[in-house]
């Protein structure tokens, strides 16, 4: 047995000018796109893929593409747990975790600076910072 699908999106517009009001070549008086992919194995990321096609033909800005997808994630109905599987899975950091980020880069400032300075506390010369990191 075979499985045949297929997923169409269409799309069409008539423009009917008023010739009052100054050039019209900008517009075209008809514009037909029609989208026709084989539905059988097609992955989520290929679906949007797919749309995302469809939508800047249909005169949608990319920004507002990207801001749409996010919202499919980032919302009031999608639980805390699954935006942050989507945050790990793409490296993102959510608002509310930057502040421990910042205190952990703090922290490794602050060791760092220690790993750069002598006995007692002393600042390191520049050419004992060179032998410290020639291995001396």
């Amino acid at each position: 047995m075979t499985y045949d699908a297929k997923v169409t999106l269409k799309f069409d517009s008539t423009w009917t000018p008023n010739y009052h009001v100054g050039s019209h070549d900008d517009f075209l008086p008809e514009e037909h796109y029609e989208f026709v992919v084989p539905a059988a194995d097609l992955t989520a990321k290929q679906y949007f893929k797919l749309f995302e096609k469809f939508m800047l033909c249909v005169g949608m800005c990319p920004a507002s593409i990207r801001s749409g997808a996010m919202s499919l994630v980032f919302n009031d109905w999608t639980s805390e747990e699954e935006q942050r599987k989507v945050c790990k899975e793409y490296e993102l950091t959510m608002d509310e975790d930057l502040e421990d980020k910042f205190q952990e880069y703090k922290i490794r400032e602050e060791e760092i600076s220690k790993l750069f300075k002598g006995p007692m506390g002393t600042e390191l010369s520049e050419e004992e910072l060179t032998n410290l990191e020639e291995g001396q």
